[in-house]
């Protein structure tokens, strides 16, 4: 089952939420500021991560800004804590299986989570457009 964890004055969320809907692809939907995520969510998602931290902190939030913060100076005990602390640090929405993330909402990106049959047909139709 997919997750998408949203914030609902985020303009990506709703887009990925109607972007799922549209394609059939079912999913739990989380808005993680009216209820957080605890630690082992955070080290989940940080662990889909290709990046660590930068995949997911918003460096343009008001929050990032107001706490100074220098992720490089932080262990991951304490870069947990903030985040559970803090949830708008989280870029959202975050989109994710076990084993596949995408954060925010990217057209090409969120196709990953269409079921492999139908990204192989559509892959097959734009090659027989394109001989």
């Amino acid at each position: 089952m997919l997750n998408l964890y949203v914030a609902p004055s985020s303009a990506s969320s709703r887009k990925a939420r109607a972007w799922l809907k549209d394609h059939d692809i079912p999913f739990k939907e989380r808005n993680i500021n009216s209820k957080p995520l605890n630690a082992a969510e955070v080290k989940h998602i940080l662990r889909l991560t290709e990046n660590g931290s930068e995949d997911i902190i918003s460096t343009r939030s008001n929050i990032f800004k107001k706490l100074h913060l220098n992720l490089d100076d932080l262990s991951l005990t304490q870069l947990v804590d903030l985040l559970v602390k803090y949830p708008d640090l989280i870029k959202r929405p975050i989109i994710f299986d076990d084993k596949r993330l995408e954060v925010g909402y990217n057209e090409e990106e969120i196709r990953r989570f269409l079921p492999r049959s139908i990204r192989q047909a559509e892959l097959k139709e734009l090659e027989a457009k394109l001989s």
